[in-house]
């Protein structure tokens, strides 16, 4: 029988309608086997008897017995391949579920029962497979605590799902404390549940993946802020070099200069010693002379040879001639002075090319008049702005300013770096800056980092502010005749630029940003007609320079 059965393959033990290996096979007249269960309710679905292999249709329900030759090839043949199979299985390992019937070393279970509430290791298994009375136990896959699958009241298998009490329940449970409760098949609440956990599933992966993107999107973040700060530093490095290299050439030529002074002032003194010596020299012959001409005592040598007692060999007035110590005073200060000049010459290159580095991220803001005081009159292409003399009837909304002469512009900015400019050429009062969408905008309002608002304003033609806590005087150089406001959201930085003279105004640092920021502006009353002048926002200046930026 055995070797009968190794010329035979699975498929000729398989039940053509559940797909399994007979249970109880019986035959068709038509010749076909089926399991008997199989095929009974098989007709009584269809309500006909017909073969499902050759459609052949018998009108009278034949009489269906087991075919032992093929129940028997049948179980032969489960097992030959759990013999086969049994001599690859090996011990069961730690985490595995071992066979409970196995004696001494405890083989690995290949399936469990829930009728017996058993693990069975292959060999073990054979009369489940063998004996139709146990084939109709529930095999699963091998699980521990098989105990666990009983009802511990009823001592039943929990095979149904409470939906109200979300509990697994047995049979017996349903007539008691379940009755009315909403219970349904393990497998039907399973399908269930596994789809929730795929769906779960996928929102997972979907949440993972979100978070790799995340994870992409930071480091390029960190890998541009790298190349930024090295690009920073590079030229920081090249600008403090420089810098470096004024001063010390400044000193140099200080130095220099003073040593210079120094050199002339010890040749000159120099030269009168090597004079003054000389003469000395020639003094000290004519004295040896006079004094040996004194001793003598022979009066026709010495009248002879006598000369003017105060002749003396020719010599220079010495008493003008002075050498007086170099005076170095101013020397100093006139080296600092022109350093400081060839420093501001610097410095002012170095802002020219910092407005020009913000100047790029310019964006084109419009003003936005459901938001304008009612005073405001803007221009039909939303770039100018002045204060007129006549309350506007407008709608009152909680957008519009209804106190301060104030307007936003219609977009706002969450992220990134912003940049714009205005005009404010011929004006006595003007306030600039950014402000918090939730900003209050009734009544008086107070400018501030603490309210909302990070702006300068100018008042009474030249006092220049910054309204921060407590405001900032500003000394400037010169008028601003056009205002550039730059805003990094990430940095929490908004700098203000004087653009005509590249120069930094003010810069609020260390700024929180938490909500949608807009550019907001107030041209201020126009005082009878002394500050009538508009706000402009004007394109930023299309210079050779900032074409060959961007070629760059």
């Amino acid at each position: 029988m055995s070797a009968a059965c190794c010329l035979l393959n699975e498929d000729q033990f398989l039940c053509s309608i559940c797909l399994d290996m007979f249970i109880n096979p019986v035959s068709t007249p038509c010749g076909h086997n089926f399991c008997k269960d199989c095929i009974t309710e098989h007709w009584r679905t269809n309500g006909r008897c017909r073969c499902p292999n050759c459609k052949e249709v018998f009108y009278t329900t034949p009489e269906l017995k087991v075919n032992t030759f093929i129940s028997e090839v049948t179980a032969q043949y489960r097992l030959s391949a759990l013999q086969e199979a049994s001599m690859e299985r090996q011990a069961a390992e730690p985490g595995d579920v071992s066979c409970d019937v196995c004696t001494g070393t405890k083989l690995k279970a290949l399936k469990s029962c829930l009728v017996c509430l058993a693990s069975y290791c292959d060999t073990h298994l054979e009369p489940h497979l063998r004996s139709s009375r146990l084939q109709k136990h529930q095999l699963i896959d091998p699980v521990e605590n098989l105990e666990g699958r009983m009802c511990t009241k009823h001592d039943k298998l929990l095979e149904l799902f409470c939906k109200n009490d979300q509990m697994c329940v047995c049979v017996l449970c349903t007539v008691t404390n379940h009755k009315t409760h909403d219970v349904v098949p393990l497998e039907d609440e399973y399908k269930g549940k596994k789809a929730e956990l795929e769906k779960t599933e996928n929102e997972i992966q979907q949440m993972i993946q979100k978070r790799r993107l995340k994870i992409e999107e930071i480091r390029r973040s960190v890998e541009l802020s790298n190349k930024n700060a090295n690009r920073e530093i590079a030229e920081g490095v090249e600008v403090f070099t420089a810098l470096k290299e004024s001063i010390e050439r400044s000193q140099a030529e200080l130095i220099r200069t003073i040593k210079e002074k120094q050199k002339e002032t010890e040749e000159r003194a120099e030269g009168f010693i090597a004079e003054l010596q000389q003469e000395i020299s020639e003094l000290k012959k004519r004295f040896s002379a006079v004094e040996q001409l004194s001793l003598s005592e022979d009066h026709l040598h010495l009248l002879q040879n006598f000369t003017t007692p105060n002749a003396a060999p020719p010599t220079k007035n010495w008493t003008e001639i002075r050498v007086r110590p170099m005076s170095y005073e101013g020397t100093v200060v006139r080296a600092v002075s022109h350093l400081e000049d060839t420093l501001s010459k610097q410095m002012k290159e170095l802002f020219e090319a910092e407005v020009r580095r913000v100047q790029q991220y310019e964006v084109d803001v419009i003003l936005d008049p459901d938001t304008a005081h009612f005073k405001l009159i803007l221009s039909d292409d939303g770039k100018q702005v002045y204060c007129g003399d006549v309350w506007k009837d407008l709608p009152v909304t909680p957008e519009r300013f209804d106190w301060c002469a104030v307007v936003f512009a219609k977009r706002g900015f969450s992220s990134g770096k912003f940049y714009y400019e205005v005009q404010v050429k011929g004006k006595t009062k003007w306030d600039l800056g950014v402000s918090r969408e939730s900003i209050n905008r009734k009544g008086k309002i107070s400018l501030s980092p603490q309210n909302g608002f990070w702006a300068i304003w100018l008042r009474n033609e030249n006092e220049y502010e910054a309204c921060a806590s407590p405001p900032v005087s500003l000394s400037l150089k010169s008028h601003p005749e056009k205002v550039g406001v730059f805003v990094d959201y990430e940095e929490g930085l908004v700098s203000f630029y004087d653009v005509d003279a590249a120069a930094l105004i003010y810069s609020f640092t260390d700024c929180s940003f938490a909500e949608k920021l807009f550019p907001c502006f107030s041209p201020c009353h126009n005082n009878c007609g002394l500050n009538s002048a508009p706000l402009i926002i004007s394109p930023v200046y299309q210079a050779d320079w900032k074409n060959e930026l961007f070629s760059s």
